[in-house]
């Protein structure tokens, strides 16, 4: 394996050494699919991500995206992560948008002006209601911490999550995953990923709190979740939790893992069809070389 260039992102962060983790690797595309899993492996972060040539093919680059145990075909802090290293290291910042060229399909990114980045997603996909005695039992809550005035339901923008509502905060703080129960569970369903959320932040000036377990990809829990929250903001328009057909908010995440993250998620419910669009900031803390 020749010298491999690698990055390390901070994605969805207001400040350093905060939001979701991303190694990003250039000119892997020599490298097997063994190969870089096992990079991945050896970063630990949540995702790691390959660029696999330093040139557009089809007007996109070519990303793959790894877990520290699976390959995934769409994550969403990988994908604003790894547009951000495309601007800055390849094209120099002369860039206002780019395009990834994912398994899940081409997913555009435009950088605006104010330093946030934003990935136009996959219109969502909803599929199967679940009962909340079985999630809040994996999620070792009581199932009046549930807001039951709306479905459990697993969601997809390009990879599915069950988003689950919840009534407050204290709910949220104390939400954690029985692994027995979980994993017996997902044995079943299409979503691996868990997305519980609350009406309360932490933060005043945000307008949910969010916090995502995805143990069956190797991340207990993660930090900042684009493709979760592409599917909550779906999930959200669709079933009016804000009473209307349209949104615009401030997601936090991470707060309980002590990687405090913000998301914007926009949405909107046209013509009967959702359009699903997620923002944020990135920060490169470092650069180096694999032998």
């Amino acid at each position: 394996m020749n010298k491999l260039p690698f990055y390390i992102v901070d994605v969805f962060a207001e400040r350093k050494y905060a939001g979701n983790q991303l190694a990003v690797f250039r000119r892997a595309g020599e490298l097997s699919g063994t190969e870089m899993q096992a990079l991945a492996r050896e970063m630990n972060f949540s995702e790691t991500s390959f660029i696999l040539g330093d040139e557009e093919r089809d007007q996109g680059f070519d990303v793959r995206i790894f877990t520290p145990a699976k390959e995934v075909p769409f994550a969403g802090h990988p994908t604003l992560g790894t547009a951000h290293v495309i601007r800055s290291e390849i094209l120099k910042g002369k860039a206002e948008a780019i395009t990834l060229n994912l398994k899940a399909g081409r997913i555009p990114v435009t950088f605006a002006a104010d330093g946030n980045s934003w990935m136009k997603q996959v219109e969502p996909e909803f599929g199967k209601e679940h009962d909340a005695a079985s999630l809040a039992a994996i999620l070792e809550l009581s199932v009046a911490d549930i807001d039951s005035r709306y479905p459990i339901q697993e969601v997809s923008t390009g990879l599915p999550f069950f988003i689950v509502p919840l009534k407050g905060l204290s709910a949220l703080k104390k939400a954690k995953i029985n692994r027995d129960r979980y994993f017996n569970y997902i044995q079943g369903t299409l979503a691996k990923g868990i997305l519980v959320f609350s009406p309360q932040a932490h933060e005043k000036n945000n307008d949910i709190g969010v916090r995502v377990f995805v143990d069956y990809f190797g991340v207990p829990e993660d930090p900042a979740t684009g493709s979760g929250n592409g599917c909550l903001a779906g999930w959200l328009v669709r079933h009016r939790y804000f009473g209307r057909k349209s949104i615009d908010i401030r997601s936090e995440q991470g707060y309980e893992i002590d990687r405090p993250s913000l998301l914007l998620l926009k949405a909107k419910e046209d013509s009967g069809q959702i359009h699903v669009s997620v923002g944020g900031k990135c920060i490169t803390v470092a650069r180096g070389e694999f032998k």
